[in-house]
């Protein structure tokens, strides 16, 4: 089942998320990426190096959290969500995907990763002030 589309709007108008990871010794670590996001399946996609900080943690721990927020000082306009769920790597289909949106990078090498979310809650303050939608794969 997918989120309401508010939910999906929301993350495919963005384009940078703010990935967080845990080390094996506990520690948090956050790192910001670009990202491409195919609704009609509700991933989100990205790439980074197997060797940076958050893919040496991805690899020994996939679960993840990210959020992406609009950025305003109008507190009626404020919007942001926060994403809990897994990484894993990304096939053909989905490195289309990102060079669809970011076309420079069809030149680069890039490793895909893909994010499952599992749990998606979207604070919508244009819904009515702390106005929260929220998507449980469960449900």
């Amino acid at each position: 089942m997918l989120p309401e589309k508010k939910i999906i709007d929301f993350v495919a108008r963005h384009h940078v998320l703010t990935l967080a990871t845990v080390s094996e010794s506990g520690a948090p670590y956050c790192a910001a990426c670009f990202y491409a996001y195919d609704k009609s399946s509700n991933r989100i996609i990205f790439t980074t190096d197997d060797n940076t900080t958050h893919g040496k943690n991805m690899i020994a721990d996939n679960r993840i959290s990210c959020g992406i927020n609009l950025e305003t000082r109008v507190v009626g306009k404020v919007q942001g969500i926060q994403i809990c769920g897994t990484v894993h790597s990304g096939e053909d289909a989905d490195k289309m995907t990102y060079i669809k949106r970011f076309p420079y990078a069809a030149v680069a090498p890039l490793n895909i990763l893909v994010i499952e979310p599992d749990f998606m809650k979207l604070t919508d303050n244009t819904l009515g002030f702390g106005k929260k939608l929220i998507w449980s794969r469960q449900e």
